[in-house]
């Protein structure tokens, strides 16, 4: 139960801040929510609505204070096809089964998988979600009025040289309003917001998916909705993490799964698509003041204050302004620190970064880059735990008892040298197994004892195994054959 000194420090422990920092958010989402509707292939004011109703239910149901959640790149990436082929109804109904399925995953302890992503993946990520927000603003500078440049330039300058004198209010919003006054006063001819879609001027409503109630259905949108349910989560977890380590706060990762499939069912009502955690927006929340529950609720709400009812001041924010902030976040996510530690990091943890950002810039999939950068991390650590192993004979005085001594770790990328080790053609009345220094860690491990003991019970040769540990014990009582009364005189009946 949350108790209301916690519902206080989460929410008004610094309001200042978090009103601040949410303006500045609201203005960044704005450009990028229009640009996810784009990828889609829906109309702006479906990512719009997402970010709105995702962001403050989030702030509301969150397990993550600070960090800011809306419609995503990495989720309308998935989607198009399902646009495409269906219509936007099925994408609604997506949206709806993908936060059923979120929650769900919050109850079986999906934020559980986060402990498998080692450091060298988080940094991957972050350097390469860094590289990717850089990339997305290239389409405004390329092929653009000259003037764009100096605006991004005098942006940055404000961003940075500001809060050296005062950070009463956040340098990014300030830089906004500035160039914003500018390219009205001046008419200056730079891209404006409104060149990248129209804004919706009416208030989302509730509304059930226009899609039959049937089997077929399901049937369309389940594909869909796992990859939207499990991309959403991976991108929050990670980027709940990262808002950890800026804040040094901790987080219930729990909480944070439930509340996402929460938001993403409820927005799917609302003529909105899915979405999930933003590292960019959560990073420019974090810089600009944003801690709390507070920070999120006005970055959707005034989101939709902006769109609906500023819509034509909106409209004339020059983009060079929120391409700078980006730029801003792209240069304060990255990393820079790991490219020194190149050349003191282990080999393999090194290889691990560099793959990550590889693939999650090449393909452009936050999801995919994660799991390249998890699957070389297990097998580079399965690969040293597998040298974590050894191993000493001894004959006995008389040449009747073979001794086998084990050491190390023994699982399935260690059990070939652990059979390698015994010599199965020599003739002696008993062997020992000793084990009492190595530990059996899954099936693969039981199954190479049990072919051990098999083989040379099958020669006449007396077996013995000596020093099983608790855990290793209790594996091959469940799983073993040979230590049993009818235990398989043969490998085949293994």
């Amino acid at each position: 139960m949350i108790s209301f000194s916690e519902l206080r420090r989460e929410w008004f422990s610094n309001p200042r801040g978090d009103i601040l920092a949410g303006v500045v958010v609201a203005l960044a989402l704005i450009p990028e929510a229009i640009g996810f509707s784009i990828i889609a292939g829906v109309d702006p004011k479906v990512g719009l609505y997402a970010s709105f109703s995702i962001a403050v239910i989030i702030a509301l149901v969150g397990g993550r204070p600070g960090m800011i959640s809306a419609a995503t790149a990495a989720v309308a990436v998935l989607v198009v096809p399902l646009v495409k082929d269906h219509g936007i109804g099925y994408l609604f109904a997506a949206t709806i089964l993908m936060g059923m399925l979120q929650i769900f995953a919050g109850f079986i302890g999906f934020d559980k998988l986060v402990r498998f992503v080692s450091k060298s993946v988080m940094t991957g990520f972050v350097n390469a979600l860094a590289v990717l927000i850089f990339m997305a603003q290239l389409p405004q500078l390329v092929g653009v009025n000259w003037l764009t440049y100096p605006m991004i330039g005098a942006a940055l300058a404000v961003i940075y040289i500001l809060p050296r004198f005062t950070k009463i209010v956040p340098s990014p919003l300030v830089a906004i309003i500035l160039l914003t006054c500018a390219a009205i006063y001046w008419n200056l001819d730079v891209n404006r917001v409104g060149d990248m879609g129209a804004l919706p001027s009416t208030l989302p409503f509730f509304a059930l998916p226009d899609v039959p109630l049937t089997l077929k259905t399901l049937q369309i949108i389940l594909p869909y909705s796992l990859a939207m349910a499990a991309v959403g989560l991976l991108e929050s977890l990670l980027t709940a993490q990262i808002v950890d380590d800026l804040t040094d706060t901790p987080s219930h990762k729990p909480r944070e799964v439930k509340g996402q499939g929460i938001a993403n069912f409820i927005t799917g009502f609302f003529g909105g698509m899915g979405g999930c955690a933003m590292i960019g927006q959560s990073v420019i929340n974090v810089k600009s003041g944003g801690d709390g529950r507070l920070s999120a609720f006005v970055a959707g709400s005034f989101l939709l204050f902006l769109i609906v009812v500023l819509g034509p001041i909106v409209a004339q924010i020059p983009m060079p302004a929120l391409v700078a902030v980006m730029i801003m976040v792209s240069i304060g996510t990255f990393s820079w620190s790991s490219i020194k530690e190149l050349r003191t990091n282990p080999w393999h943890s090194s290889i691990v970064m560099v793959a990550t950002v590889i693939a999650v810039v090449w393909t452009h999939d936050l999801a995919k880059g994660v799991l390249v950068g998890v699957l070389l991390s297990g097998i580079f650590f399965a690969s040293k735990v597998s040298k974590l192993f050894g191993v000493d004979t001894s004959l006995s005085a008389d040449g009747s008892t073979r001794t086998y001594h084990f050491t190390g770790q023994i699982f399935f990328a260690s059990v070939e040298s652990f059979l390698d080790a015994f010599d199965f053609r020599e003739v002696v009345e008993k062997v020992v197994i000793d084990v009492r220094d190595a530990h059996f860690w899954d099936i693969s491990a039981v199954a190479a004892l049990d072919k051990a003991v098999i083989k040379l019970r099958r020669e006449g040769t007396e077996v013995e195994v000596l020093g099983l540990n608790e855990a290793s014990s209790t594996l091959i009582d469940r799983f073993g054959v040979s230590d049993k009364p009818d235990a398989p005189t043969t490998l085949t009946a293994h």
